[in-house]
């Protein structure tokens, strides 16, 4: 088989969330733990960093990435799902692993595929910690899929936990509130493996207690350590901060090139993060720090966080997708300068997407529209369920349609944003 064929057959073949989502979901380890004990334990035999998060694990996993590449170190990034090109998902510092590899790995390994039937994510989890280990990498950022406590990941025994927050989502696996949410993904924390918190909570403090109680390690509330005095744009479009530690400033002009208002609380985390592995004796130097949150997209690649895709008009996107998620990105909007909103939007349609619609402005124009991909909410149903809430638009069966509509009514000084989903993203970006 060639790539193309390979990929096929990955889609075709195994139960791919991304794509199906509930019918693909597998809740347990079973699989996973057969996958690993095949391939002889490949995720021994390197250090990892693991983080979960209802928001922001992703780009804290590019950050952190991007820090230890800098740093010296070779480093193995997992992540999910992927925008463009499955290869996204699994890099070594920076690099997508190659197409060659792909494509031997399934054919090598195809007969064990058929016989168990893992899950898509399965077996790319298989398929990352297998070519970490034969390219001996120093040490992987590991990604949670969904939630933590049964999620493929979870076989790593890692240096560091990272948990940036919690908040409805995949209620359907994971559960319906707070609490019940904060238990799975508390599932990651491990006997003796430190943890860092990105944001306090109230309803999640005493799970995470009883979590860190039971497996005699210790918690770090990164918005409980750091605060970002302010932020602000540079001329080259990326962010400017100054963040404290007890009224005294630590990071003096610290520059992020991820645009998003919210990834402040991202760059909090991961900060308390490196406070934790240099405790670890990682050596992280302050300088390396610097250059590798300047260029955190350059190192990792990382795609689709309030992505600017041109001017004249304005043209962003965002992966934001769930209540919290979508939140920030419309407080992004709402700081943005520009005279009339257009917003090109899709969701799944496995999400409860009632409270999502609610929060959207009603004075914008909206293009409803569905990704090309099975769980896509039709583009039909969506703009009725809009038209309910008072948000007013056309839908168009596909993204590209719709973009290009949104273009020809926007003026030079309007905004367009794209987002609702990460695979609408997907086709954009």
């Amino acid at each position: 088989m060639n790539y193309k064929e390979t990929l096929n057959w990955l889609f075709s073949q195994l139960p791919m969330y991304q794509r199906q989502g509930k019918a693909a979901y597998k809740a347990d380890l079973k699989n996973t733990l057969e996958l690993d004990q095949y391939f002889d334990h490949p995720h021994r035999k390197f250090k990892s960093i693991h983080i979960a998060g209802t928001n922001g694990k992703g780009s804290v996993s590019h950050m952190l990435a991007s820090v230890l590449q800098e740093s010296g170190f070779k480093v193995g990034l997992y992540t999910s799902p992927h925008l463009k090109d499955f290869r996204e998902r699994i890099r070594i510092n920076g690099e997508m692993v190659s197409e060659e590899f792909v494509v031997e790995f399934i054919e090598t390994h195809h007969a064990k595929f058929e016989e168990i039937k893992p899950s898509f994510f399965e077996m790319t989890v298989a398929m990352a910690f297998d070519y970490f280990a034969k390219e001996r990498i120093d040490i992987a950022v590991v990604e949670v899929g969904m939630g933590g406590r049964l999620d493929s990941t979870n076989i790593v025994m890692p240096d560091l936990s990272v948990i940036t927050n919690i908040g409805l989502d995949h209620t359907a696996f994971l559960g319906n509130s707070i609490p019940e949410v904060a238990t799975e993904k508390a599932g990651i924390i491990k006997n003796g493996i430190p943890v860092v918190i990105g944001e306090s909570q109230e309803e999640t403090k005493s799970v995470f207690d009883e979590f860190v109680s039971k497996n005699n390690t210790k918690i770090y509330y990164a918005d409980q350590y750091y605060e970002s005095d302010y932020s602000m744009l540079t001329i080259e479009n990326k962010q400017l901060f100054n963040i404290k530690h007890k009224d005294s400033i630590v990071y003096a002009d610290l520059i992020l090139d991820l645009t998003g208002f919210y990834q402040k609380k991202n760059l909090i985390t991961a900060l308390r993060a490196i406070d934790l592995l240099n405790e670890l004796d990682y050596q992280i130097e302050e300088s390396q720090i610097y250059k590798a949150l300047a260029n955190v997209v350059n190192n990792t690649g990382l795609k689709g966080r309030w992505q600017i895709l041109s001017y004249n008009p304005t043209i962003v996107c965002d992966t934001g997708h769930n209540l919290e998620g979508m939140t920030l990105v419309l407080d992004q909007i709402k700081q943005t300068p520009f005279e009339k909103l257009h917003i090109v939007f899709g969701v799944v349609d496995d999400k409860n997407i009632d409270k999502l619609l609610k929060i959207l402005p009603v004075d914008a124009e909206y293009y409803f529209t569905k990704a090309d991909i099975p769980r896509a909410l039709d583009q039909n149903i969506l703009q009725e369920k809009a038209n309910e809430v008072g948000l007013k638009g056309k839908s168009f069966q596909k993204v590209k349609l719709a973009l290009t509509e949104a273009k020809k009514n926007a003026e030079v000084n309007d905004l367009i944003f794209i987002g609702g989903s990460t695979f609408i993203v997907a086709e954009v970006v």
